[in-house]
Parts: structure tokens; C-alpha cells; sequence
């Protein structure tokens, strides 16, 4: 449970991944060498960019996914947020940012790492920073309901082939 903890869980992630899209490719070669220049990379207070753990809930056929309407990037986007120095890896921190954000229990973590992205984004910091993404696919049991936190405006299931024109969320 340490900045070194969650910074070795993430390059273990991204070495293991192994992305079929060149761009994915380019991107985790970005964000090893990221790693590589920052140990501290995983935790918001790196002002340039951090590590952020984002949880694309699944419904438990697969067939919806669960999308925040964020107050700050005012647009529908997948649930997650900035790892904390008590998350033992980026995977548990998205885990917690899920259960949290969702208020779903029961919630299933796939293992490996789904995908990743890179957005310049205003966060908690209050200046311009980069959120270095590293997404987890969890799934909900059947019959989920979720319960809107006070970190969204809206939470709802959204078809996975019927998004929001909106919506910046990263599906294979």
C-alpha cells in the first residue's frame, strides 16, 4: 500500500499487455516510459500527469455498460478515478472507484488490463494535468441497480452498441 506498490502494479500491467492496435501499442510504450521517469506517477499530486484507474462495468450479460455523466468533464464516461496511497495496486483502486461510484455490491473484476487511454483534463488539482488511463473491465451481477454518488450528475446503463453521441469510453 505505497506510491511503489501501485507504480510496479501498473508497469506490471502494461508489460503484460499486449495490445492488438498500433496506436494501443504506442500508448503503452508512452506510458511505460511515463512510468519509467515518474514514481510517483500513479498519485494526483504528479502535477504534469497521473496514473488513473477506470472501471468499465459491464452488465452481467455484457450487453450494457454503466456510464457517469461527470459534473467536471460534463460528458457520459466510464467510472474511475485517481489511485490513493492506500489502493495496494491500480486494479483494487479500480475496484474501489467502481463499488464507490456505482454503490453496486458484488461487483467481479476481470483480471489483466482491458485497455487504456490519455486525456487532457482540469482534475482535483485545479490545472491543466494529462490522466494516463489504465482501464479494467468489471461486471455486475444480475439485477443491478446503481445508486448515484455524489461524485456524478447521472448514472445509467447504456446500451453497449447505443451510446451517447457524447460518450468517451473505449470499447473493443
Amino acid at each position: 500500500m505505497s506510491a511503489e506498490s501501485l507504480h510496479a502494479s501498473a508497469t506490471e500491467l502494461l508489460e503484460s499487455w499486449s495490445p492488438s492496435a498500433g496506436s494501443d501499442q504506442s500508448l503503452r510504450e508512452a506510458m511505460l516510459a511515463f512510468l519509467g521517469s515518474a514514481p510517483r506517477g500513479c498519485l494526483r499530486e504528479h502535477a504534469p500527469g497521473h496514473i488513473t484507474a477506470s472501471a468499465l462495468v459491464f452488465s452481467h450479460d455484457g450487453g450494457e455498460i454503466l456510464l457517469t455523466l461527470h459534473p467536471r468533464v460534463g460528458r457520459w464516461i466510464q467510472l474511475g478515478g485517481h489511485c490513493e496511497e492506500s489502493d495496494d495496486t491500480v486494479s483494487a483502486a479500480a475496484f474501489r472507484e467502481a463499488t464507490e461510484e456505482s454503490g453496486i455490491a458484488g461487483l467481479r473484476l476481470e483480471p489483466g488490463l482491458y485497455g487504456a487511454q490519455a486525456h487532457p483534463i482540469t482534475c482535483s488539482l485545479g490545472r491543466p494535468t494529462r490522466h494516463l488511463d489504465l482501464l479494467f473491465r468489471i461486471t455486475a451481477p444480475p439485477g443491478a441497480v446503481p445508486i448515484r454518488s455524489a461524485e456524478s450528475t447521472d448514472l445509467r446503463w447504456w446500451p453497449v452498441d447505443a451510446l451517447p453521441a457524447d460518450a468517451d469510453v473505449l470499447l473493443r
